[in-house]
């Protein structure tokens, strides 16, 4: 049930009586509720619920790797108080490394589903309980490991969230192919399934970190949302219970791998279906959630053969799921010459607007545009 406040009972943006807190199980419903137009997708409103509750189950969610919170009046009883503002977090496992190669391990808080009850809308209650968060933050979860930063993907462009200290990252780009279900590769990839996704992270994750060990030409301070198996299993976990309710089946394969180990390439995905599958103006998508060249100074034209020979997998899969476009985030200069190379017609886009990852830097808040690259802003990261 929704809570309703008359507008003269509610507290001024800078009240001190304002503050954050965790929701109950009450106020959770009352949360998902209110966000299930935005955020359900295919789903109906009773889907989102039960969808909502099954992810705070699975391993990067339980035993603390996400939390809930609401901005309120802090004097009124559980159950009995408004929700202003809400949110989730999500602890990330990531790696620092410095210009001369020296890398630590840290924490990184992803900040996810920032939404104010549309009753409560243009009164700053958003802007408040961002900077709420960005002073609970720097110690939260503080026992496992440092944290140096919260990052947030904005779905209302650069200029809020920047305003309030996490700037935009220069590069928010896709590369973007329709699905198709043309068999036209002379190869054929391996098909991945969970039980091969551990090792294959593991490998990525010790690349990453020998790459990010070596000194940086430019002097740039380095991060990377560490890829592992528990980013991939929430995108998966998520995308079943999906697929289960659109088609009764769960979503098996779960990427392709080509080539030979040393020389290998591979693409991790998850379907997302935002629309109904039938719909006719469906805009479903298959995301790579992390594409991985195993060796980058290898043959040139054997790696394009082998990222077309993904591409196409990729987008026969997209069709075979009822998708209109497969969509690969952050590609390297390496991954744009080889697409170029493929001969496939795709578009490139440079989001403005949605998913606009921006960086909180606890150490630095005033971090100067260039100062920090970020390794790997692919979906797999996103929250």
């Amino acid at each position: 049930m929704r809570l309703q406040v008359p507008s003269k009972s509610l507290p001024n943006a800078d009240s001190p009586l304002l503050g954050l807190r965790h929701p109950t199980k009450k106020e959770c419903i009352r949360i998902w509720r209110l966000t299930s137009l935005s955020w359900r997708d295919s789903l109906d409103e009773s889907q989102f619920l039960e969808e909502s509750a099954y992810l705070l189950t699975i391993p990067l969610a339980k035993d603390g790797g996400m939390t809930l919170w609401l901005l309120t009046d802090t004097t009124l009883p559980p159950d009995n108080r408004p929700i202003l503002c809400s949110c989730e977090t999500f602890l990330k496992k990531t790696l620092v490394s410095n210009p001369s190669g020296g890398t630590s391990d840290k924490n990184l808080h992803g900040i996810a589903s920032v939404f104010t009850d549309p009753q409560y809308r243009r009164r700053g209650y958003g802007r408040r309980m961002m900077r709420e968060l960005s002073r609970e933050l720097r110690d939260f979860h503080f026992d496992r490991e440092m944290n140096v930063g919260a990052v947030l993907y904005s779905d209302i462009g650069k200029q809020y969230y920047a305003a309030l200290g996490w700037k935009p990252f220069p590069n928010n780009g896709h590369l973007e192919f329709s699905a198709s279900n043309l068999q036209s590769s002379t190869c054929t990839a391996t098909e991945l399934y969970e039980h091969d996704l551990e090792a294959l992270c593991k490998l990525d994750e010790s690349m990453i970190r020998n790459a990010m060990a070596k000194p940086c030409a430019n002097g740039q301070t380095r991060i990377c949302i560490i890829p592992d198996i528990d980013h991939m299993l929430w995108h998966h976990c998520k995308e079943d219970f999906a697929a289960e309710k659109n088609f009764g089946r769960a979503a098996f394969v779960r990427g392709a791998l080509i080539g030979q180990p040393g020389n290998r390439m591979w693409a991790i995905w998850t379907r997302r279906w935002y629309d109904k599958p039938d719909s006719p103006d469906a805009h479903n998508t298959l995301y790579v959630l992390r594409l991985v060249v195993e060796n980058k100074d290898g043959d040139r034209d054997a790696q394009t053969e082998q990222l077309k020979t993904l591409i196409e997998t990729m987008q026969r899969e997209a069709h075979a799921w009822m998708l209109q476009d497969v969509k690969i985030w952050d590609p390297s200069s390496l991954v744009r010459d080889l697409v170029e190379k493929t001969g496939i017609v795709h578009k490139t886009v440079m989001r403005e607007e949605e998913s606009i990852a921006s960086l909180k830097w606890f150490e630095q808040e005033d971090i100067k545009e260039g100062s920090i690259e970020w390794i790997a802003n692919e979906k797999y990261a996103w929250c």
